[in-house]
């Protein structure tokens, strides 16, 4: 069994500072990343978790305009709130930065200089919405509008909540200024513009060197994004509130930088913001410009192209004709699914989520962390509920690991006089009926491949083992007969303490603090790690000689959460429930309203042809639409379809459909679609396309 101890950067997904973390947030990003980081200071390695808020972007102007307060208000207000739950989480950030900060700002201007020097970006002249009564250019959140795929109204300009489509604020029916409520009117603006394309090669090269040890959704999102080639994106925006540009020519005025372009950026600023209290500003570079470091950057599902092909390519036109001072880019990117709340999607706007610190204000951060750590949404999609969270607390951390710890600390107090009883030798040890060896290569492995739901379960399979250990050898009955025999099961399990200690602290760690000064040690695990030193190892044997002294008292690790204790949750969620469904049915009016009457005339110029599909695929960057190829009797038509999210492309060729087939043709995301299908939403929000039966009744019309 080898392990090589390098340097190390995680860094973790910015969270929006416009609103506090939810446990969706915890379980995708930060638990794993600190899990992580945890193990590889045991094991003596030189790690550091940089971590931040993003402090930049139009909803935290949305926000203090909705509230009559500055954006400054905004993110001090978030900033702190949600770097006070992570603490409280035990989030071991060794630095929590800030997009705001001076030091942020500096790192971003000199890499729009930079790039600006070399001529890479791209400048373009276009028609932005400007709000003449306002007296500003909106940005795509500040229009709203019908949506051009599903007409539901109140669509973002940005992107249709209702069907997920992503949108252009041009695309949007009967626009309106969230600012006034005015008719926003098109005028010229410059922006820059970043040439992905420019790094198309390289970045398909970087993904394919990691084709093999990323992720599946990693490796999927990127490749699908590079197999569609890779356009000019903006990287400026007209706000107030962001970093200006630094540049002096009147076009550049009033322009910030696009908050895609500056948050990423944050890593290294924060990482310089660390070296800093270290003594040592330049020490960041040993992290950021060395090929010996490893980077890692944990996130969730939708930031992957961020940061795979985004943040990449940024660093790698930094580094075009650059011999030194040139930027690693990240070893891994180990993206999550998302964790659901009760069977549903977490969501900040309807309100539907748990929030970290209000969830923490009731219930103990290890009792979470597990809970968390055991359904982690690595694969795919999990789910918290309550009753799990009850459960698991219940039966496995107090009845199995809590019940194990207090009871052989207790008999030790009572009986032996709060010390070990006798030396174990490694024989006795390796006998016990645990692999130590096999256990450990398999746990590492776990660890080392991100597999933290794996690496905790089986490390919950040592505490039962410990459990069982106790019970069955039964020393408080032992003891009347044979007293050093009993002594002996009592050094197995205080042992089997010392071990359980070490190798929860990645998930456990105040819990792992707790037994080890029970086991009469001074100070914490915290105290032990540092580089260089191998702390994780010494779980792998004997621990307590002979005459170690324990602490002399015991506490009990956990408390069981009774039904009353999450009978409030469970009324809330019910609430939660009910005003989402409200919103829900607010948003689709679903109440039953029906349209203006109409004539029988009017009905007759509306052609509903059977067609069948003969192709489909999906529609670029549109996570809703499918683009199906339809064969109408003699005639080929292209229609797009907002069904991707319930019929996969491959279930749809074949199928006979309902086609508006005399509907004017209308663009979408560059695409034609010539008529609509026919659809009807059941009560989940799923869609069931119609399909009319029978043979030879293609071209048909259907009355």
């Amino acid at each position: 069994m080898t392990h090589t101890y390098r340097r190390t950067l995680v860094t973790t997904a910015l969270p929006y500072a416009n609103g506090p973390v939810h446990l969706g947030h915890l379980a995708g990003v930060y638990l794993p990343a600190d899990i992580y980081v945890r193990y590889k200071r045991l094991c003596g390695d030189d790690i550091i978790h940089i971590g931040g808020s993003d402090e930049h972007g139009v909803p935290i102007t949305i926000t203090a305009d909705r509230e009559g307060i500055s954006p400054q208000d905004v993110v001090d207000r978030y900033h702190k709130m949600n770097a006070e739950a992570f603490a409280k989480c035990g989030i071991s950030f060794d630095y929590y930065g800030r997009t705001s900060s001076a030091v942020h700002h500096e790192t971003a201007k000199e890499f729009f200089a930079e790039i600006e020097r070399k001529g890479i970006f791209v400048r373009k002249t276009e028609k932005q919405f400007f709000d003449a009564t306002a007296g500003r250019f909106l940005s795509d959140r500040y229009i709203t509008g019908t949506c051009p795929v599903c007409n539901s109204p109140g669509a973002n300009g940005d992107q249709c909540e209702q069907c997920g489509t992503h949108l252009s604020p041009t695309e949007l029916i009967d626009p309106k200024s969230k600012l006034s409520d005015a008719t926003p009117e098109l005028r010229e603006t410059l922006h820059w513009y970043f040439p992905l394309g420019r790094y198309q090669k390289l970045l398909e090269d970087y993904v394919e060197r990691h084709s093999g040890e990323w992720r599946s959704n990693v490796v999927n999102y990127s490749k699908t994004w590079l197999n569609q080639g890779l356009a000019e994106r903006a990287i400026t925006r007209d706000l107030s509130w962001g970093i200006s540009l630094p540049l002096d020519s009147v076009e550049a005025q009033g322009k910030v930088l696009y908050v895609w372009f500056d948050a990423v950026l944050g890593y290294i600023s924060f990482t310089k913001e660390w070296a800093e209290r270290q003594g040592d500003p330049l020490l960041w570079k040993r992290y950021w410009q060395d090929p010996e470091t490893r980077i890692i950057n944990f996130i969730g599902k939708d930031n992957v192209v961020f940061h795979t092909l985004m943040f990449p390519a940024i660093l790698m036109a930094w580094n075009d004709e650059r011999s030194e001072g040139r930027y690693e880019l990240a070893d891994n990117v180990p993206a999550s699914e998302f964790m659901n709340f009760e069977g549903r999607k977490f969501s900040k706007s309807r309100n539907y989520a748990v929030y970290l610190g209000e969830f923490l204000e009731r219930f103990p951060a290890d009792t979470l962390r597990y809970s968390i750590a055991m359904n982690y949404p690595e694969n795919k999609d999990s789910d918290f509920s309550w009753v799990d969270f009850q459960n698991r607390t219940n039966g496995e951390l107090a009845d199995t690991l809590g019940n194990f710890i207090k009871r052989s600390v207790d008999f030790t107090n009572a009986r032996f006089d709060a010390e070990v009883p006798c030396d174990l030798s490694f024989d006795e040890w390796d006998n016990l009926g645990i692999d130590w060896l096999e256990s450990f290569c398999r746990l590492e492995a776990a660890y080392e491949g991100f597999h933290f739901r794996d690496a905790v379960s089986q490390t919950m399979d040592i505490a039962r083992f410990a459990n069982r250990y106790l019970t069955e050898s039964e020393p408080w009955k032992v003891i009347k007969v044979d007293r050093e025999a009993a002594g002996r099961a009592m050094a197995v399990s205080l042992n089997l303490c010392h071990s359980l200690a070490l190798l929860l602290y990645p998930v456990l760690p105040e819990t792992s603090n707790r037994i080890w000064r029970m086991l009469g040690f001074e100070g914490t695990i915290d105290d032990l790690v540092e580089p260089g030193k191998v702390v994780w190892r010494k779980a792998l044997e004997p621990g307590l000689k002979k005459g170690h002294k324990l602490l002399g008292t015991s506490e009990i690790l956990f408390t069981k959460i009774e039904q009353k204790d999450i009978e409030p949750e469970l009324k809330k969620i019910e609430a939660l429930l009910a005003e989402a469904r409200r919103c829900e049915a607010s948003e689709k009016q679903t109440t039953t309203t029906f349209k203006p009457e109409i004539t029988i005339e009017d009905f007759q110029k509306v052609d509903l042809r059977v067609a069948r599909v003969i192709g489909c695929e999906p529609v670029k960057k549109a996570a809703k639409l499918l683009k199906l190829k339809l064969q109408v009797g003699s005639e080929e038509r292209q229609v797009l379809s907002g069904i991707a999210q319930h019929y996969k492309p491959e279930e749809m060729v074949g199928k006979q459909v309902v086609l508006v087939a005399n509907l004017a043709e209308r663009t979408m995301r560059g695409e034609v679609s010539q008529g609509m299908i026919l659809a009807v939403e059941g009560e989940e929000g799923q869609l069931f396309i119609l399909e009319p039966q029978g043979k030879s009744i293609n071209g048909k019309p259907v009355e």
